[in-house]
């Protein structure tokens, strides 16, 4: 018998195409599509923390819905739901999920527009509706995770069609008005879309769109892409051939752990290379068009293949994972650029990237041909901390795993001001909301715990290649002595300043313009 689990729309479980009558409880339900969805081993205590924290006796809890769904599930011919003493696993290999058919989408190669309207139409809603546990912050930040990956898919797949030059431009337009709707605020789904419209509905059609566009990405805060609104002859090249604005290109990979790693390039690929390891914190679609970082990305990828990812842990990359440790974040950036097939090239790492770069570059001094670091450290703060410096510390860390996920921004603020002392209401609101989405509180509070730790030391003498330091005179999280004193023990190492207080730099700033023209003159250098 296959059993068939609904997780786009209402969660559903069906045998042979009869329904399954679920428990009441969405405790239960919820376990169920976790259980299902994860199809790995997880430990009774971790589903008790993740489900039950706040009960007397979560075990009872976790017995109890496991009986009920034993009963549904499991029969002579098949356990599908299994457990021993310490774990609880289930098994999907009789399994269909609604989800796989997009998945089977995106990786095809084949243009059936029937097929994929059909697909398209009939996975379109909220993924595991019904199985919301507001007050289980940790799990609800799964679901949003499951639910991100399910529109990032939607995305690529109404991306590849609505650029797929073989299609018709009605059916193009089609699909680009699909991926509008998916990523509303993507400029390269504006410019597709009008692009498709000017061919396939004519230029009146395309203006009226680009008007409503550029009104609803100003309103939002985001600069919209430049559309070409001068007459053109009915043959002539297409406006994304001059003015369609820089698109990544979002890959994954698998760590040797079997953690999946997102990792994106953006720019020509006849360019040079330039990879940046991955920082605190990352999110390869939220912080492309951010108001902080984008204008950074944007201008470093104009003359380069630039090549960065999302470390472990956060972001597009796996959140539920084993280790976040910083053996496993050097482990991480050998995989992506092996997987970027990468054989030299400059490596930029910021902040805890740094140290993650020092690591790799005395690993591997073959393959670094450049070093940038900003904002660098070379040790975390356990190794010289005073005791009351650990109990101010330790403190931020209880408050980052009790408040992160709220909607109380107070939590995150203490790593806003401190990060970006210079942001304005609107920045500092944004960086509020972008750290609740691109992690957990429990992966925010090992992540801090993993920086508390670094070491790259014995690391700096071994580092081979030409190295740039460029730090803000003002930093107020990691002093710039500490990065002048990085830079002295790298054999011939430049030490360049930037008048900021931020340690991770403003777009708009002047010294995140300076900081550019360091690195574009310090890449060409012979």
């Amino acid at each position: 018998m296959t059993l068939q689990i609904q997780t786009i729309g209402p969660f559903e479980v069906r045998r042979d195409n009869a329904p399954v009558v679920l428990p009441s409880s969405r405790k239960t339900r919820a376990l169920l599509a976790y259980l299902a969805i994860t199809g790995r081993k997880h430990s009774r205590q971790s589903l008790c923390d993740l489900f039950w924290d706040s009960t007397d006796d979560p075990l009872a809890g976790l017995r109890w819905s496991l009986s009920k769904l034993r009963g549904l599930l499991n029969s002579d011919e098949a356990e599908l739901l299994n457990s021993d003493r310490d774990t609880v696993w289930f098994d999907a290999s009789a399994v269909a999920f609604d989800k796989d058919r997009l998945n089977e989408l995106a990786n095809r190669t084949d243009g059936d527009q029937k097929e994929a309207d059909e697909i398209w139409k009939t996975t379109a809603g909220l993924p595991l509706e019904g199985c919301e546990l507001p007050n289980q912050s940790s799990y609800m930040t799964w679901v949003e995770g499951y639910r991100q990956d399910y529109t990032r898919l939607r995305g690529g797949i109404a991306k590849r069609f609505a650029r797929d030059e073989k299609q018709a431009w009605q059916t193009r337009d089609k699909w680009a008005e699909r991926w509008l709707k998916v990523s509303p605020y993507s400029r390269g789904a504006a410019f597709t879309a009008f692009e498709s419209k000017y061919f396939a509905a004519g230029r009146p059609a395309a203006v009226g769109l680009a008007g409503h566009l550029e009104r609803k990405f100003k309103v939002a805060g985001i600069e919209p892409p430049a559309f070409d609104l001068a007459p053109q002859a009915e043959a002539a090249p297409s406006p994304r051939n001059q003015n369609a604005p820089a698109e990544q290109k979002i890959r994954f990979v698998e760590g040797k752990d079997g953690v999946s790693i997102a990792w994106a390039s953006v720019g020509k690929v006849e360019n040079p290379p330039l990879v940046k390891a991955a920082n605190w914190l990352n999110h390869l679609e939220l912080d492309w068009d951010a108001p902080v970082w984008s204008p950074l990305f944007k201008e470093l990828s104009k003359a380069n293949h630039f090549v960065r990812y999302d470390e472990r842990g956060c972001g597009l990359s796996d959140w539920d994972v084993d280790e976040i440790t910083f053996d496993k974040f050097v482990e991480d950036l050998e995989q992506v650029v092996d997987a970027a097939g990468l054989e030299k090239f400059p490596l930029l790492g910021i902040s805890q990237g740094a140290a993650v770069s020092i690591r790799y570059a005395a690993l591997h001094p073959e393959r670094v041909t450049k070093l940038i670091l900003f904002g660098a450290y070379d040790r975390g703060w356990r190794f010289n901390a005073t005791p009351d410096q650990i109990r101010e510390r330790e403190a931020v860390m209880v408050l980052t795993e009790t408040g992160w996920g709220m909607d109380n921004p107070a939590y995150r603020h203490v790593f806003s001001r401190t990060f970006m002392p210079d942001a304005n209401g609107e920045e500092l609101d944004w960086f509020d909301e972008f750290q609740r989405l691109t992690t957990s509180s429990e992966n925010a509070v090992r992540f801090l715990e993993a920086f508390s730790t670094i070491d790259v030391r014995d690391d700096l003498a071994k580092v081979q290649c030409p190295t740039l330091v460029v730090h803000s005179r003002g930093d107020l999280r990691i002093p710039f002595s500490t990065g002048r004193a990085l830079a002295s023990r790298i054999t011939g190492a430049q030490l360049a300043s930037v008048d900021s207080q931020n340690h991770l730099l403003l777009g708009r700033e002047s010294a995140s313009v300076r900081f550019v023209e360091l690195v574009q003159e310090f890449l060409k250098t012979p």
